[in-house]
C-alpha cells in the first residue's frame, strides 16, 4: 500500500505540483503575518506596563512622603518605620534598576549601540535574550538570567518578612515567583526559570517580560510601604469618646500609709504625655501618678483636668473627680477548722492583711508557739484553760506597723467515740457506733478491733485505743467480761462472739485511748447488736 502511495505522488501532473506550492507560501505568508500581529501586541502590552510603573512609582513616593512627613512630626514613633520603609525602597530601587540595565543590554545586543528601549527596531531577534540572559554552559559562569532569579528570590524573601497578613504574604510569593512555569498538557518544565523566559524569546517579548517584573516589584514595594504606614497607629486604641480616668491603687487605704492612684485620659498616646492638674496645682510628674500622705482616717475628695495637645495643635480638656477612704490598721485573724484552740494539737489559723502581700507579715503568739506553714499558720496552744493572744505586725512603705491582735480560749480535746470500722458489700470503709440496726457476725469478727474519733463538723482527729472490755450474757444473765490490752479482738473475744444468735448483743466497755495530745482517757461504752 505504501508503494502505492509513491507512485501516485510521483505521477502528479505539472499543476498538481504547482497548487501545493501555492499552499506552501501561503502558509509561510499567513505565518508572518500572525507573528507581525503578536510582535504589535507585545510592544503594546510593553507602552501599557511602563504607564502602569509610573502610577505605581508615584503612588510609592506618595505613602513614603506621609511616612516622611509623620517622622518630623513624631519622631519617637515614626523613625523605626522610616528607617525600614528606606531599607525597602533601597531594596526595590536596586533590584529595578538592574533590570532596567538587563533591559538595555537585550535590545542592544539587537539593535547595536545605538538601541533604544523605548524604539526597538529589531522586536522579533530570538537571539539578544539568549546571548544576554542565557550564556553557553561550557563558559562555566553564571548568567545575567541566573544572577537576575538569584536577586529576586533574595528580595522577595526581604519584603515578605516585613508582612504579618498571609493572604498578602502569599500574594507577593506568587507575583515574584521564580518558579519554571508548567506548559499546556505537560507536567512542571525542565527547563529552569531564566530558560523558561529568555530562550528563544523575541526581543520585544524579553523586555515585556522584564517590564512586568519591574511592575511586580514596586506592587511589593507599595504593598510593605503601606502596611509600614499602617503599623504606626497599629497600638493606639480608636474611640470616640474620651473622657478623663482615675485608677487608684486602691479606694481604702490604712492610716499611716499613702494613698496612689494613677490619672489618666482615655486611648491616651504614650509618646505625648496630658498635662494633669489636682485641685488648682499641676501635677509635679509627668507619668499621671498622684500621690498623697494619710495622716488620719476619713473620708478625702479631690478633682481636677487634664489637658492634651492635639495633632492638629489644639488642647483638649477633660474635668475628672474621685475619692478615697483612710481607715484604721486593721489585721483579719480567724482560726480555719474551729473558733477556739485546742492544747495539744497543730490549729490551722489564717492571718490576713488588706493589701499587704503575706510575705510582709510577722506573728507572734502567747501560750504556745506560732509557726508558718504555706500561705498559712499553725498555732499550738500549751495550757488548757488559759488564754493566748495573737499580734500581727505588717511591713508597709518599708516599715513595720502593728495591725492588730486576736485573742483565743484554749480548750481541752473532747473525748473521742469509739466505733467499729468495717467494709461493706462494696469495699467501701464504715463505721458501726453500735445500736440497731446492728452488725453482721462476720463483718464484726473480720473488723479485727475498735478505733476512736472525733469526726464532728469542726475535728477530725484519730485516737488510739490501748484497752476495752468485752462484757457477755450467757442464758442466765451473767456477764462474762472479756479483756483486751489493745485495740484488736482477742481470740477468747471472737469465740465469744461466734456463738451469739441473731438478735443477742453484748457491751464494749471501760474503753481506753490516747490522743495527739498525750492525754489517756476512758471513754463512752458502746452495745454491739448481731443482726
Amino acid at each position: 500500500m505504501a508503494t502505492s502511495k509513491n507512485k501516485s505522488v510521483n505521477r502528479m501532473s505539472p499543476r498538481e505540483k504547482m497548487i501545493n506550492l501555492m499552499y506552501i507560501v501561503l502558509t509561510a505568508m499567513l505565518a508572518l503575518n500572525v507573528s507581525s500581529d503578536v510582535l504589535n501586541g507585545f510592544s503594546q502590552v510593553q507602552d501599557g506596563l511602563t504607564r502602569s510603573n509610573r502610577t505605581i512609582m508615584a503612588r510609592n513616593q506618595a505613602l513614603y512622603a506621609q511616612l516622611q512627613a509623620f517622622n518630623e512630626k513624631n519622631p519617637e514613633k515614626g523613625k523605626v518605620w522610616l528607617d525600614k520603609a528606606t531599607n525597602v525602597v533601597g531594596e526595590t530601587d536596586k533590584l529595578y534598576n538592574y533590570i532596567d540595565s538587563l533591559k538595555l543590554l537585550i535590545v542592544k545586543t539587537a539593535d547595536g549601540e545605538d538601541g533604544d528601549v523605548n524604539n526597538i527596531r529589531s522586536r522579533d531577534n530570538t537571539e539578544a535574550a539568549s546571548i544576554v540572559m542565557l550564556p553557553p554552559k561550557e563558559t562555566g559562569r553564571p548568567g545575567n538570567g541566573k544572577i537576575l532569579r538569584t536577586r529576586i528570590d533574595q528580595y522577595r524573601q526581604f519584603v515578605t518578612s516585613f508582612l504579618e497578613d498571609p493572604e498578602k504574604r502569599k500574594n507577593l510569593e506568587t507575583a515574584l515567583s521564580t518558579v519554571p512555569p508548567k506548559a499546556r498538557g505537560e507536567e512542571m518544565s525542565k527547563k529552569n526559570w531564566e530558560e523558561t523566559m529568555f530562550d528563544n524569546m523575541p526581543c520585544i517579548a524579553a523586555v515585556t517580560l522584564l517590564t512586568k517584573l519591574q511592575n511586580d516589584v514596586r506592587y511589593a514595594e507599595g504593598e510593605v510601604l503601606n502596611q509600614m504606614l499602617t503599623n504606626i497607629d497599629l497600638g493606639d486604641l480608636r474611640v470616640n469618646l474620651v473622657n478623663a480616668f482615675v485608677v487608684p491603687d486602691s479606694r481604702i487605704v490604712m492610716r499611716g500609709t499613702k494613698y496612689k492612684a494613677q490619672i489618666v485620659l482615655a486611648a491616651i498616646d504614650t509618646t505625648q504625655r496630658p498635662v494633669v492638674y489636682v485641685n488648682g496645682g499641676r501635677l509635679g510628674n509627668n507619668t499621671g501618678i498622684y500621690e498623697v500622705g494619710t495622716g488620719k482616717a476619713g473620708n478625702y475628695e479631690y478633682s481636677g483636668w487634664i489637658e492634651v495637645l492635639g495633632r492638629d495643635g489644639t488642647v483638649t480638656k477633660r474635668d475628672f473627680k474621685s475619692s478615697y477612704t483612710v481607715i484604721d490598721p486593721l489585721a483579719t485573724i480567724s482560726a480555719t477548722m474551729m473558733n477556739v484552740l485546742y492544747a495539744g494539737i497543730n490549729n490551722p489559723i489564717s492571718i490576713a492583711v488588706p493589701g499587704v502581700p503575706q510575705g510582709s507579715i510577722s506573728a507572734t503568739m502567747t501560750n504556745g508557739t506560732l509557726t508558718k506553714s504555706g500561705e498559712g499558720w499553725i498555732a499550738h496552744p500549751t495550757k488548757v484553760g488559759s488564754e493566748c493572744v495573737i499580734s500581727v505586725t505588717a511591713e508597709m512603705d518599708g516599715q513595720r506597723t502593728n495591725v492588730g491582735s486576736s485573742t483565743f480560749r484554749v480548750r481541752k480535746l473532747p473525748d473521742p467515740t469509739p466505733f467499729i470500722t468495717y467494709k461493706d458489700a462494696e469495699g467501701h470503709p464504715n463505721r458501726y457506733k453500735g445500736g440497731k440496726p446492728g452488725i453482721s457476725k462476720a463483718l464484726l469478727i473480720a473488723a479485727g478491733g475498735l478505733d476512736a474519733a472525733i469526726d464532728d463538723e469542726l475535728l477530725n482527729i484519730d485516737y488510739k485505743v490501748v484497752s476495752f472490755d468485752c462484757n457477755f450474757v450467757d442464758a442466765m444473765g451473767d456477764y462474762h467480761p472479756e479483756a483486751s490490752n489493745g485495740s484488736q479482738f482477742t481470740e477468747r473475744q471472737k469465740e465469744r462472739m461466734r456463738r451469739l444468735q441473731h438478735g443477742k448483743q453484748f457491751f464494749i466497755t471501760n474503753v481506753k485511748a490516747t490522743g495527739p495530745d498525750g492525754i489517756t482517757r476512758t471513754i463512752a461504752p458502746i452495745q454491739v447488736i448481731i443482726n
